[in-house]
């Protein structure tokens, strides 16, 4: 078996599993990363969210094979010290009750703000659509998400993107 070589976290890996392994898999068995939670196996529910080069992406159903030579982000590598303004304003805003969902929605939310810095809620809950939290803290993730944006820098002016998708 030919090893498959990803960059997660920053940190360049050679992994020797089957090409159809879930990246999921990968990361927690693998590479010991079990940040990223296992949910439903079919990318319903958005706990595997993870960042395949800066987007958001379920790693359940993504074959390692279609990431080789890629950059994933996880949970772990969000921020080193935990401190990314969706983290943070995750704890402010009192999000979390199981918790479960919550790295996938934080994932998800740090990729949307990295393309949208000032959301609206329609925009949250477009992006948010395919994740579910069983506490029902749906307000309290969208309170945390415009607290998070308000403490982003600003994007690029040639990136900006206006709330209809188009560049401003």
């Amino acid at each position: 078996m030919d090893a498959i070589s990803i960059t997660v976290n920053g940190k360049a890996h050679a992994v020797e599993v089957s090409p159809d392994t879930p990246l999921l898999w990968v990361l927690r068995d693998t590479l010991g990363l079990t940040g990223t939670k296992f949910g439903c196996g079919m990318a319903l529910c958005g706990a595997c969210t993870v960042h395949l080069d800066g987007e958001a992406t379920r790693s359940c159903t993504t074959r390692i094979s279609a990431v080789a030579g890629r950059s994933i982000t996880t949970i772990e590598g969000l921020s080193p010290d935990g401190r990314h303004p969706v983290q943070t304003a995750w704890i402010v805003e009192q999000v979390a009750q199981c918790g479960y969902c919550q790295v996938g929605m934080i994932m998800t939310s740090a990729s949307l703000l990295a393309k949208n810095p000032s959301p609206s809620d329609a925009d949250i809950d477009e992006a948010l659509s395919g994740h579910i939290c069983r506490c029902g803290t749906y307000q309290r993730i969208r309170a945390a998400i415009h607290q998070a944006a308000s403490k982003q820098p600003p994007a690029p002016a040639a990136s900006k993107k206006s709330r209809t998708g188009g560049v401003r």
